[in-house]
């Protein structure tokens, strides 16, 4: 149930373009500073791993690791995704609320 809350706000992130999908967009919002959350996918590449974990600890921005590539992709309506970045603080709250309580 949790898992479909989270994919669900992510939906509603992206029709509401509060959320930007794919490598270059996401690490742009991160260091533009309009991303809240970001979000890759379990199966990503280390080197997306590495990248996004350092460059959300050095610009602050709060990473999770959740969810396959298809998963994020579907969520989102796209192909699949290895990065997710929400760009609207409320949202952001409500996805690290349920991601929190998935540990």
């Amino acid at each position: 149930m949790r898992q479909n809350k989270i994919y669900s706000l992510l939906g509603i992130a992206m029709r509401g373009r509060n959320l930007v999908s794919g490598e270059f967009q996401t690490l742009e919002a991160v260091k533009k500073g309009s991303a809240m959350l970001v979000i890759i996918a379990e199966d990503a590449s280390d080197n997306t791993k590495k990248l996004f974990s350092d460059k959300c600890s050095s610009y602050r921005v709060p990473m999770f690791r959740y969810g396959t590539k298809e998963e994020l992709g579907r969520a989102v309506g796209k192909d699949l995704r290895s990065s997710i970045g929400v760009c609207d603080a409320g949202l952001a709250d409500a996805v690290i609320r349920q991601l929190d309580g998935n540990k």
